[in-house]
């Protein structure tokens, strides 16, 4: 914070770093070794949808560049009970990097369409041959990640998640804060 900036009891907010998202690949790897989760093939972006042309067409275009060719992985829009669309991107489990550039490609059109605000996070989910599944969340706000692994309707598996923010600590910028770890109950993929 700059001494003007401190003057005016004002500071700037914390900028997103959306290339953070081309980490998860190597973290990916790190999971697997370690605690024998593996990326299942899908990941999503959460944002809330704007009204108006311009967001359709935004929106419509970001679908278009991801599902362009034949080869392409299969992409689905859908809405939750809390109002926030889901763009999920499903495609070959072992091409994480490819997951995460689509991930990345979703977030940087609607941040460069003037829709950054209804941004709220990007998700690629994992799972263990016990059938354990946790979300690797990207909050877009923070620029930073957190571990969400829901057991049952209402409940989360902390162990798994404190474990896999422990493990990545050194890979991911982590969010530090516990409050900020949004519970996505009914995420795609989980």
């Amino acid at each position: 914070m700059g001494l003007w900036e401190a003057m005016r009891g004002r500071s700037q907010p914390k900028r997103n770093d959306l290339d953070a998202l081309f980490l998860v690949p190597s973290a990916a790897i790190t999971l697997q070794t370690a605690l024998g989760f593996e990326p299942i093939g899908s990941g999503s972006v959460c944002y809330r949808s704007a009204a108006g042309a311009a967001f359709a067409q935004t929106q419509q275009d970001v679908v278009s560049l991801i599902d362009s060719d034949a080869e392409a992985p299969k992409v689905v829009v859908s809405q939750d009970g809390f109002g926030f669309t889901w763009l999920v991107v499903d495609g070959d489990p072992s091409d994480t990097s490819g997951l995460c550039t689509d991930l990345h490609a979703v977030n940087t059109s609607l941040e460069l369409n003037g829709f950054a605000g209804g941004l709220l996070c990007s998700m690629v989910p994992f799972a263990n041959g016990a059938g354990q599944k946790f979300g690797l969340v990207y909050l877009y706000k923070q620029g930073t990640f957190y571990a969400f692994a829901p057991t049952g309707e209402q409940t989360r598996d902390t162990l798994v998640e404190l474990s896999v923010r422990d493990l990545l600590g050194q890979e991911l910028p982590m969010e530090p804060d516990l409050q900020r770890w949004l519970a996505l109950w009914n995420a795609p993929g989980l």
